[in-house]
């Protein structure tokens, strides 16, 4: 009776082991004989993770943001009107074509360039069309648009000098209607920022709009200009010793601060707990993600199959780490992740076999190692 239930439990094992390549969790092969491709499953190649890649990365994020930021960076410019300015314009002795061509606004309302109204002295001015165009007595029609206030200053004392003897005036720009920047997300005041005298740099866009929030993500800060998004990192730019400064913005650009919660790393799979990782200033390894999950399961984990699920554009990678071999932890210390990243430890051959059991035949297992145990 005891040799039948030894082949019993023989046989149990045998045809238990086939089912494993249908054990639970992510399976990866490396053999591209094993992978079937179709649309759904296109076939994904296993990048194993070395010092080599690492190294490879790393040159091509440090070159990714010196291409990406070169077209952003340049030299303020003086303020240029545009249709839509209005300029206060004052000829000093006759106020009789200084006067207002636009109303002046009621008491306590901001104009575009954030100075109140007085009823003492209420603003006034003259507003450049949308043709780019300046109608002024005397000097008659001006094309105005694309000029600095001292370039329009000398247009108009050369054109009144044929009417009036050594005019004096004075030219400002009353409010600044032209250009603007949009500036969201996890800032204190987003909304509609007016570009005037001062540069609208990078840093000048984000105080205006009352600073960053605590849960903003200083690293992951986008902008989109004429169809193209940059992505920002301020504490990659100090440390490259680059000026956010020196990034200035045009008109119709729209900044967005993204949150630390959209940023996130996923680890899953033989950890000793599974979680979601945000990413620190931008950067997180894969050290660092695997030991603020626990470290991987010592009893279930598999250490050589440790997987980064990465999904681009194009097409998604996997990288594979042997987290047994020499060297591997500073592998690791210096693979950096990128955001939505998953992180996946597979489980050990055994571990697969023991769970299909239990879940094809619930304590089968156990049963069959009593039945084959001698003496049984």
């Amino acid at each position: 009776m005891p040799r039948k239930n030894s082949v019993v439990f023989v046989c149990l094992v045998v045809v238990l082991a086939g089912c494993a390549s249908v054990a639970p969790g992510i399976q990866f092969s490396k053999s591209r004989a094993d992978v079937v491709a179709d649309d759904d499953h296109p076939r994904t190649e296993i990048i194993s993770i070395n010092s080599a890649l690492v190294r490879k990365e790393k040159e091509q994020r440090d070159r990714q943001v010196a291409d990406d930021l070169s077209s952003l960076l340049s030299k303020p410019q003086p303020y240029v009107v545009e249709a839509g300015d209005v300029l206060q314009i004052v000829v000093w002795d006759h106020p009789e074509i200084s006067a207002s061509m636009l109303p002046a606004p009621a008491f306590g309302v901001q104009g575009g360039a954030g100075v109140a109204g007085s009823p003492m002295q209420p603003q006034s001015g003259f507003e450049v069309d949308q043709s780019g165009m300046l109608d002024f007595p005397y000097a008659g029609k001006l094309k105005v648009s694309g000029l600095t206030s001292s370039e329009i200053h000398s247009m108009l004392t050369t054109r009144l000098a044929h009417y009036l003897r050594q005019p004096k005036l004075s030219v400002r720009l009353l409010a600044y209607r032209s250009k603007r920047v949009y500036v969201d997300g996890e800032v204190k005041l987003p909304g509609v920022q007016a570009i005037n005298d001062l540069p609208m740099t990078l840093t000048e866009a984000i105080n205006r709009s009352g600073g960053m929030n605590l849960t903003a993500d200083q690293s992951r800060i986008t902008l989109s200009r004429a169809g193209k998004t940059y992505t920002i990192n301020l504490p990659q730019l100090v440390q490259r010793g680059m000026n956010p400064s020196d990034i200035m913005l045009k008109n119709g650009d729209v900044l967005r601060v993204l949150a630390r919660d959209e940023n996130k790393i996923f680890v899953s799979g033989e950890v000793s707990g599974p979680r979601a990782l945000p990413m620190r200033n931008g950067r997180l390894t894969l050290n660092e993600a695997l030991g603020e999950a626990g470290g991987i399961n010592p009893v279930t984990g598999d250490a050589r199959q440790v997987y980064v699920i990465r999904r681009s554009s194009s097409e998604s990678l996997v990288y594979q780490l042997d987290a047994n071999s020499p060297g591997a932890l500073a592998v690791a210390e210096s693979f950096e992740l990128n955001p939505k990243d998953v992180v996946y430890v597979a489980a050990t051959p055994l571990t697969n076999w023991n769970r299909t059991i239990s879940a094809l035949i619930p304590g089968a297992l156990p049963g069959a190692v009593i039945a084959g145990t001698p003496g049984r």
